[in-house]
């Protein structure tokens, strides 16, 4: 049985603001390397909404699982050079509060910044259920804006 599989990927910079909050990443839709053979990752999404501006409306950063089953989730996050004493990211389930378990986190990292480039990967299995959206969703306490100049957010659902 193939194991259905979303692959988003964002190669431009997307700006976060210094308030401490998470913020969900927000991914284009098709293009690139971004891959949804299984549809988990459109402009009209399962519950009737549709995303008219993927770079302004957090629902750009969603995948709706096709299938229930065990979701393997990967993500790679790179931040811009800053003046950061800690980076956080973390998965989510429902980070909208679309469903009756909002904002459901797992996989949450604190991290102090490395030497070189802010360049993270996470791997995290979870159950997953195809009306309970997923997100990647991250934050820096720099004192001012900053970017992630790379992000990429991954599902395989095994089922």
């Amino acid at each position: 049985m193939p194991i259905p599989v979303c692959s988003l990927i964002l190669n431009e910079r997307q700006r976060f603001a210094a308030d401490g909050e998470y913020h969900v990443v927000r991914f284009p839709f098709g293009g690139g390397e971004s891959y949804d053979a299984e549809g988990m990752h459109q402009v009209r999404q399962p519950d009737g909404e549709e995303v008219t501006d993927w770079r302004a409306d957090d629902r750009s950063g969603l995948i709706w699982p096709s299938v229930g089953g065990w979701g393997a989730l990967t993500a790679m996050i790179q931040w811009e050079t800053g003046d950061y004493s800690e980076l956080r990211d973390q998965m989510v389930r429902d980070p909208l509060g679309l469903t009756d378990d909002p904002v459901n986190t797992t996989a949450t990292d604190h991290r102090r910044p490395s030497p070189g480039m802010q360049c993270f990967t996470k791997h995290h299995e979870l159950f997953v259920h195809p009306h309970v959206p997923l997100a990647l969703r991250v934050a820096h306490n720099d004192g001012r804006p900053r970017h992630l100049v790379h992000a990429q957010f991954k599902l395989a659902i095994h089922t």
